[in-house]
């Protein structure tokens, strides 16, 4: 789960375990605090542990903000535009949306209850230092075409649906399907194949309707599964091929020193790969070496030097 960063130095781990453990706690203290007589018993720890986890959350985003300039992409460098175009990225609006409805309940009059059921937004930081939850990202950006066409077609078909079981029910149960929105939580309960129960076509047309959309569901709901299914092994085999090139241009000398050792390894995190894809990958690309541009040299067993 560690090393969304790709860094290996024991400082830099120690402050990622923290955080983590702090958003585990955090969420933790959210699911508890909604019972009322821990909430009663236990008020004041919680609300103190809240003040703590503000302090922290806030000063990790300040920092970030701070040292955004630092980072490898470009488009931070700048020392004012780099750290806006920062504060607008994914990640940093989810820091801020950590800590945000504790400084909002300061200054606009809210309900603390909605305050204290949003710091469950602070495990959407996790996000960060989950290798799971960056390779799905990553597999949700290269498939985004296929979803956006899938989901379209899902529109399509609710509508559709909706519509005709608006014409056929409305007139034997006007309260139900009042109109086609309201239509439209019977088609998606019954296209997700849940069927709560709520809202049941009587008439002989509705019920074939029903039966149609139930069917025509269990396909739909397939539809993006397997895309994203499809995009996440595409998306595995090719940063196990972006791990081999690595391996390979450390292997062109015949020698993995152990800088080079380093190197693949943050290069191993940064890709999210296991330490045992990242070994059969490397015992891969010594068995079957390729040729190198450079030398006309195939790369053999290294030592560690």
């Amino acid at each position: 789960m560690l090393g969304g960063d790709g860094h290996e130095d024991p400082w830099v781990k120690a402050v990622d375990y923290f955080l983590i453990g702090m958003i585990v706690l955090n969420v933790m203290a959210v699911l508890l605090e909604s019972i009322e007589h821990l909430s009663i018993a236990h008020g004041p720890v919680f609300h103190v542990f809240d003040l703590f986890s503000v302090a922290v959350f806030s000063g990790e985003y300040l920092l970030r903000l701070w040292t955004a300039v630092e980072l490898d992409d470009t488009r931070f460098r700048h020392p004012v535009w780099g750290r806006l175009r920062w504060a607008v990225s994914p990640m940093a609006i989810i820091d801020l949306l950590s800590v945000l409805p504790f400084y909002l309940g300061m200054f606009v009059e809210m309900d603390l209850r909605a305050i204290r059921v949003l710091r469950v937004l602070r495990v959407f930081k996790l996000s960060r230092y989950s290798m799971a939850m960056n390779v799905m990202s990553a597999t949700a950006r290269q498939e985004a075409r296929a979803i956006g066409a899938v989901l379209f077609v899902m529109m399509v078909v609710l509508i559709f649906t909706s519509s005709l079981m608006y014409l056929f029910e409305h007139r034997a149960q006007p309260h139900v399907f009042s109109d086609i929105p309201t239509s439209m939580w019977w088609a998606v309960v019954t296209l997700t194949t849940l069927g709560y129960g709520d809202m049941v076509p009587i008439t002989v047309l509705g019920r074939l309707l029903g039966g149609f959309t139930a069917v025509l569901g269990v396909g739909m709901i397939a539809l993006p599964a397997g895309v994203l299914a499809s995009g996440f092994s595409e998306q595995m085999r090719i940063r196990r091929e972006e791990y081999r090139e690595a391996v390979e241009r450390v292997l062109e000398d015949g020698t993995i020193t152990r800088r080079e050792r380093r190197l693949l390894d943050e290069t191993r995190l940064l890709l999210g790969l296991s330490e045992e894809e990242a070994a059969i990958v490397l015992e891969d690309a010594v068995k079957h070496p390729h040729t190198c541009p450079h030398c006309g040299l195939s790369t053999h067993v290294p030592p560690v030097v």
